[in-house]
């Protein structure tokens, strides 16, 4: 059966162990204290959201993020921040927020947040927030542009599960994509057995901790409850950034195109190949 093992926790620590033990070996790390200099950590309630930006229109994805075709990881969807606020506080709801930067759109915020001393190499350019209600999934994926991460969550809770890229093939990732459309939390081993096989990690994220996802890894996140985050980036290597080029290059160009020429049939196919690769690494590990 797939193994999830618990990712470490750690307070004060520095920025040459952080270096050596965890940035540099790829290794995620909880970092429970790392924003706790912010003023975002108190400041930012769903109520001083609400009330200073509440007018503004903010893009909203559903459970059809995903649905091929010319619509294929678009938002059609336009809501005023402080009625999609209520709606995430009221219970369960699929509606996420989805890779927003509010700084272009509320500058004076961006005083409350600050790049960590614990590295180098902040790209300041996409400090995006993600938003969510009760039950609201972001699919398995690996971020595009191939940056590390650092992912503060503010108030309430999210379960996070981490895969590394050696379980790639065991993942059903789909072709031309950075994504998979498998659930590790409730894994279907009959439709894809070769998850039996995988290794990964879990947390649940809680107020204030940031959760460090090295460039490269998988990650699935379900809103235990109504809930916002923001992410830091940092560049990781030069070969790094170019397979994050290249990943842009082939979600706008080959994978949206196809969307459009193909529609369902081009899911079929990436699912198809997804199984395919998965066989593949079944046979060679028996």
């Amino acid at each position: 059966m797939m193994k999830l093992l618990p990712i470490e926790r750690r307070s004060g620590l520095s920025r040459e162990e952080f270096i050596e033990c965890y940035l540099k070996p790829k290794r995620p790390v909880i970092l429970t204290d790392l924003a706790a200099s912010w003023p975002a950590t108190q400041k930012w309630t769903f109520e001083f959201l609400k009330q200073q930006y509440g007018h503004l229109d903010v893009p909203v994805i559903g459970p059809d993020f995903h649905r091929p075709g010319p619509n294929y990881m678009k938002s059609h969807l336009l809501m005023k921040f402080g009625d999609y606020l209520d709606l995430i506080r009221q219970g369960p709801t699929d509606y996420r927020i989805f890779l927003w930067n509010i700084f272009d759109h509320a500058r004076d915020l961006i005083h409350d947040v600050r790049n960590p001393a614990i590295c180098d190499g902040w790209v300041d350019r996409y400090p995006f927030m993600f938003f969510g209600g009760a039950g609201a999934v972001t699919n398995l994926h690996y971020d595009i542009d191939c940056s590390n991460v650092f992912h503060t969550h503010f108030w309430t809770r999210k379960h996070i599960v981490l895969f590394d890229q050696a379980q790639n093939a065991l993942l059903y990732q789909h072709p031309y994509t950075v994504q998979s459309h498998v659930d590790p939390l409730r894994p279907d081993y009959k439709r894809f057995p070769a998850l039996r096989q995988a290794t990964g990690y879990e947390t649940i994220l809680a107020h204030g901790e940031t959760l460090f996802i090295p460039a490269l890894w998988w990650h699935y996140i379900v809103y235990l409850d109504g809930g916002f985050s923001i992410s830091l980036r940092t560049r990781d290597s030069l070969l790094t950034q170019a397979k994050g080029l290249w990943n842009i290059t082939r979600h706008f160009v080959i994978d949206k195109g196809m969307n459009v020429v193909l529609g369902p049939r081009w899911k079929d196919w990436k699912e198809e190949q997804a199984v395919k690769r998965a066989q593949q690494a079944l046979a060679g590990a028996a």
